[in-house]
């Protein structure tokens, strides 16, 4: 018999859908078929079910933060079972070491973390069974099946776990000894709070505070245009004065006299430049840019756009949401038909066929096998939906989906582009420019409803009718005042977007290069974490979508100053290592004994800087006063916190004495809350802690109402956002 492992409870239940099966406590069996000729049971981790061990497990010197006992560099990395988890990890132990199982299947996300997921809950159980790695892209049950049926075996996917593993670690070293050396010199200063670091948070933060620098260096200035109406036998247009293609005026005297000499004089159309612009089809979304485009439409962060395509993937409607391709293979778009003749029958789709290309088949702006690593883009899958039998954030994520691949079906837009020159009193320069759609192409579907086309567009007026050489007259003449603009700051979509091209920021061409095939900081699947990980440690605030740094955020920076701690370049060079070690061409035992070396350097480097650090800019009163070991942490009770907050982004569960709340209460009313007593139940802390993190209690016997016993699991229903009853 066969024990299939899976990455989270969702996914096994999907995995074991396709075969008659029965629900077991903490796995399923699955019955005897054609696939699993002795059946098979299948498993479950609930996500990172195992954690790195905290530094005083290795050395009990290391549990006090101290100068003197950095760095903090163990001979071997150990890991453990999560508190919460215990009871899951000794159901999968047993089943792993069961008699009847000859063979075990790795099937977690088919990614580096999925991977390191279940082969490390192995380690931890002493498996010494045969494995092998169900590596599939959707949920789909024909997908399952045919994954089943072409298992991997696990060498084929072994590298990935060392890159993973060696990732996980390093990041450790690196986070844990920098974290605890800038805290600990920031103290010394006046400075009360804990300063977290990392390998990818830090830089990611630096361009964030760079970006507001360069915001609040920025000196606004008035400057003043000349717009003139011109009339062309009864046609009508306006051109903007401008002097070797600058039109700002630094003087509004100057802008005055301009007026003067134009108004009422003859105009004469100097010469009309015509240009033709062709716009592909976008390209299909990996991660990132479904992110991105999710943010810009819809003011979705980065986190709940991969929570809702993690469900769409697992109710296995669209592929594996965390792909870092834009393509897919042969394979995938031989199968596009089929699901475009069903997408097609859809009330909400029928207006867009017939498309204009039946098939991607030939087309390599789309289909290129060699650009397809381990997943291909995110498209739907077979199982084709209704979007409006979806929850509102379900429907709009599968539609942003669906309309990229009818796109791709689509002929390119084409635009004509008009600029006209026109000269007044042949001596005053005036340039008009407009616009004409030849080909609407696949805009009539990402467009449709949409005023707004592209940012990259601007404005342009419908020009009319004209010729070079015709005269006319200027019928008026206006002044337009205005402020030049600071820099924006990045929305949450564009600081997605500016952590994958982060190697703009890098002054040697090898390290760009490098960084631009590795995706720049962090992978698809983190950069939202990370993200979330600045909002938490206090970092930086998001306001009607704009990213913005704190005085802690950028205190760090301050203090971090030249350390490449800050700079891409080291997540350019580690991740070179990295891809190597996935690809099993460099040693993962090599980069980890770098990884120390580099530690050791950067805690020399931060109290080498410490000497010479001005805080005179800074407001230490109030960082201290909003600090993170204090605020929003404490309940009545004055413990720590149990879990997120189910309701809101960044809140946290406190015990507020005879229940269980949001620490958010006081500054944003959120009022989730969960009683200590259910139904004459007491619900012990354990089970609350075990609610905000699987969204469910262990079962509750005993509950009475109505004069009636039951037992139930208590739940929390994500799509309701209300606590539920579960039989």
């Amino acid at each position: 018999m066969k024990l299939i492992i899976a990455e989270k409870p969702d996914q096994g239940s999907k995995l074991a859908s396709p075969f008659s099966h029965q629900k077991k406590t903490g796995y399923i069996e699955i019955s005897p078929n054609q696939v699993f000729p002795k059946g098979a049971l299948c498993t479950w981790a609930v996500g990172h079910l195992c954690e790195l061990v905290p530094p005083e497990e290795y050395d009990n010197k290391w549990k006090k933060w101290s100068l003197d006992a950095l760095p903090i560099i163990p001979s071997k990395f150990n890991h453990r079972v999560s508190r919460s988890k215990w009871k899951q990890f000794n159901i999968i132990k047993g089943l792993v070491h069961r008699s009847d199982i000859e063979e075990i299947i790795i099937a977690g996300d088919a990614g580096r973390e999925g991977e390191a997921i279940v082969r490390i809950i192995l380690n931890l159980c002493k498996n010494n069974k045969r494995m092998k790695r169900l590596w599939i892209s959707s949920l789909t049950p024909k997908a399952v099946t045919k994954g089943f049926e072409n298992l991997l075996d696990e060498a084929d996917t072994r590298n990935i776990y060392f890159e993973a593993l060696s990732r996980s670690c390093a990041d450790w070293l690196i986070g844990m000894n920098a974290s605890r050396a800038y805290t600990l010199l920031l103290q010394q200063k006046g400075i009360n709070d804990v300063f977290s670091t990392g390998r990818v948070q830090t830089p990611t933060l630096a361009l964030i505070v760079k970006r507001e620098k360069e915001i609040n260096q920025f000196k606004q200035e008035d400057f003043w245009e000349v717009k003139a109406t011109f009339k062309m036998d009864g046609k009508k247009y306006e051109g903007t004065w401008h002097k070797e293609k600058e039109s700002r005026l630094k003087e509004k005297e100057m802008a005055e006299r301009i007026k003067g000499f134009c108004i009422g004089k003859d105009a004469t159309i100097q010469s009309i430049e015509k240009n033709r612009k062709e716009f592909p089809a976008p390209y299909l979304f990996n991660l990132s840019s479904l992110q991105a485009t999710a943010n810009k439409r819809f003011k979705f962060s980065p986190q709940q756009t991969l929570d809702v395509a993690q469900k769409l993937y697992v109710k296995g409607i669209i592929s594996y949401p965390r792909s870092d391709s834009n393509f897919i293979t042969k394979e995938e778009a031989n199968m596009l038909p089929s699901i475009l003749q069903k997408i097609s029958e859809i009330p909400k789709y029928k207006t867009f066929f017939p498309l204009h290309h039946k098939s991607l088949i030939s087309n390599k702006r789309f289909v290129n096998d060699k650009k397809v690593s381990d997943h291909y883009a995110i498209i739907p899958t077979e199982q084709v939906t209704d979007p409006t039998k979806l929850s509102n954030e379900e429907e709009k994520i599968y539609t942003l989906i669906v309309e990229r691949l009818l796109s791709a079906h689509e002929d390119k837009a084409i635009v004509d582009y008009t600029t006209i020159h026109t000269l007044v009193d042949h001596r005053a320069t005036f340039i008009s420019k407009g616009k004409e759609t030849v080909q609407e192409g696949w805009r009539r579907i990402i467009f449709r409803d949409r005023k707004q086309k592209d940012n990259s567009e601007e404005e342009e007026q419908d020009l009319p009718s004209l010729k070079e050489g015709e005269i006319g007259k200027v019928e008026d003449v206006a002044i337009k005042k205005g402020r030049t603009q600071p820099p924006k700051r990045y929305t949450e979509g564009e600081l997605i977007t500016l952590m994958k091209t982060a190697g703009k920021h890098l002054d040697d061409n090898e390290l760009v290069k490098i960084l631009n095939r590795t995706e720049g900081l962090g992978t698809e699947a983190t950069r939202a974490g990370i993200i979330g990980v600045l909002k938490d440690r206090k970092y930086i605030n998001v306001e009607k979508n704009q990213v913005s740094p704190t005085e802690k955020g950028k205190l760090l920076i301050d203090a971090v100053g030249s350390s490449i701690l800050a700079s891409p370049e080291m997540t350019a060079k580690w991740e070179q290592r990295l891809f190597e070690i996935g690809q099993g061409e460099a040693s993962p035992n090599v980069f980890m004994e770098q990884s120390k070396r580099l530690t050791a350097k950067l805690i020399e480097d931060a109290i080498i800087q410490s000497k010479h650090w001005s805080l005179d800019s800074v407001n230490i009163d109030d960082i201290n006063k909003n600090s993170t070991k204090t605020k929003g942490f404490k309940g009545k009770r004055g413990k720590g916190p149990i879990g997120k907050c189910k309701k809101c982004t960044d809140g946290f569960v406190v015990d507020k004495g005879s229940f269980y709340g949001c620490s958010n209460y006081s500054k944003t009313n959120c009022n989730f809350t969960i009683s200590k007593n259910v139904l004459g139940k007491k619900l012990s802390m354990s089970n609350v802690k075990k609610l905000l993190l699987e969204n469910s209690t262990n079962k509750l016997e005993g509950l009475k109402k109505g004069g009636k016993t039951f037992n139930a699991y208590l739940v929390w229903n994500t799509e309701k956002s209300k606590m539920e009853f579960k039989f």
